[in-house]
């Protein structure tokens, strides 16, 4: 569909803030589409139910989300490209089903696990991948690079196809969601990555990101989407560890804290510990 004016086309507004939809070109041939997604923090520490004010921390207010690219945009690409994401389309129902030579930039993307795991996820499924890390600041090259890179994919395949990838696995590479984690998201995966995720070769990686590590939750998805096969029952766990060694994750000071306190109970007998404080609320069984 072409617009009269190609430098604006449309807005919406979201929950957590607008987004914006341009078309800088829009001719027979060719049609650029630029995506412009505006996240305002404060709605969105506001709907953590915390009570924030002096002494509270400044992270829900001051972070990344508004400037890099991450679960927000998936949940932007679901309300604006609907249709396309459906293969559906009402003016031009004979390009659903054809591979087009198309490409995607995205200007801000964190990479947990640097450009290898970049790679590893987007090559499989055909995409020339290009990748520009960025400095933490152009000002101070003494603080060296970013998480973030600047990332153009090219492939020729189907539009519906394009944007499912984005969607998934744009969240997988920030390794992080903006929203609760259940068993709905089992399902929404397993249809979103219907006729490509078993098949990739990263796919326990993809599942376990995805499911923001819930091992329950990531076990049931591969066993949905390998049940002709007959796994091991040791073998989800063992895969996962081998994904965990590979991106060589870091372990946060607090992990660390909570490990020796895990350690000196596991010496003492005890069988179980809740940690009531201002945390989590996460429990041990040494």
């Amino acid at each position: 569909m072409l617009h009269k004016n190609p430098a604006r086309a449309q807005s919406d507004e979201l929950s957590f803030g607008q987004v914006h939809v341009f078309y800088p070109e829009a001719t027979e041939d060719r049609c650029t589409v630029a995506l412009l997604l505006e996240v305002d923090p404060i709605p969105l520490s506001r709907g953590r139910g915390e009570r924030h004010g002096e002494g509270q921390p400044l992270e829900p207010y001051v972070n990344d989300r508004p400037y890099a690219a991450s679960s927000f945009l998936s949940v932007a690409l679901t309300r604006v490209f609907r249709s396309a994401m459906a293969g559906t389309s009402k003016e031009r129902p004979e390009l659903v089903d054809t591979a087009l030579p198309l490409e995607a930039t995205l200007a801000c993307l964190p990479c947990r696990g640097g450009e290898d795991v970049l790679r590893r996820l987007f090559e499989p499924l055909g995409y020339e991948v290009t990748a520009t890390r960025t400095q933490l600041d152009a000002s101070f090259p003494d603080w060296g690079m970013s998480p973030y890179f600047r990332v153009t994919l090219r492939a020729t395949c189907k539009l519906r196809d394009l944007l499912t990838h984005l969607y998934v696995l744009v969240p997988v590479l920030d390794d992080e969601k903006h929203y609760f984690v259940g068993d709905d998201e089992v399902a929404k995966l397993l249809r979103h990555g219907e006729g490509w995720l078993s098949a990739h070769p990263a796919c326990e990686l993809i599942t376990m990101r995805y499911l923001k590590h819930r091992r329950s939750l990531t076990d049931d998805a591969l066993r949905q989407l390998f049940r002709d096969e007959e796994l091991d029952a040791d073998e989800p766990a063992e895969r996962h560890a081998r994904e965990e060694e590979m991106l060589e994750r870091p372990i946060r000071l607090d992990e660390q804290r909570i490990g020796a306190v895990a350690a000196a109970l596991k010496v003492s007998g005890a069988k179980s510990v809740v940690d009531l404080g201002c945390g989590e609320g996460s429990s041990f069984m040494p």
